[in-house]
């Protein structure tokens, strides 16, 4: 058991130490890409795509096993210990596949801090701010309704009649 936890978490940082070299650089699969496609759909200079970096989980797991099953081979042809078990192998592609996601995680990170993409977020902030200040302002303050209020003059023109005289005209009372 301990052996295998050991395999694991050298595992994760063989992943990360493969994901950081890839998104650095991806000679091997532009290589391999080379020698597979002719030159209409061979990758573009600016396409980083690589054995895992920018890869969906399937193809970063079938280019794992591949990897794994090749070292093991090679593991039990080459040396007469026979010690290349299914727990450590599968331990050993477990343990790759979480360290890809992790440098992934952490060279996105990186990439996403930059001077630039941190005062384009900032501007992106502050526009949605004052959309949503102005948005609550035209939702909750009352809006002024200019009405024509009679002057103090009409008032004072206008004959008065008593509240009993309103009623008799209402025909509330007789």
């Amino acid at each position: 058991m301990t052996l295998e936890i050991i395999v694991f978490v050298l595992a994760i940082l063989f992943g990360m130490i493969l994901y950081w070299s890839e998104s650095k650089s991806n000679r091997v699969y532009r290589w391999i890409n080379h020698l597979t496609h002719n030159e209409d759909i061979q990758m573009k200079a600016d396409n980083r795509k690589g054995f895992f970096h920018l890869q969906p989980f399937i193809w970063r797991l079938v280019y794992l096993t591949l990897l794994f099953v090749v070292v093991g081979a090679v593991v039990s042809f080459a040396t007469p210990i026979n010690a290349f078990y299914i727990q450590y192998f599968v331990s050993a592609i477990v343990g790759t596949l979480i360290g890809t996601y992790l440098a992934g995680l952490i060279v996105f990170a990186s990439e996403k801090t930059k001077k630039e993409a941190l005062v384009e977020a900032y501007e992106k902030g502050k526009e949605s701010v004052e959309d949503l200040v102005e948005d609550v302002k035209d939702r909750f303050e009352p809006e002024v309704i200019e009405t024509k209020q009679p002057s103090q003059k009409n008032i004072s023109e206008a004959p008065k009649k008593s509240a009993r005289d309103r009623f008799k005209d209402k025909g509330m009372i007789k």
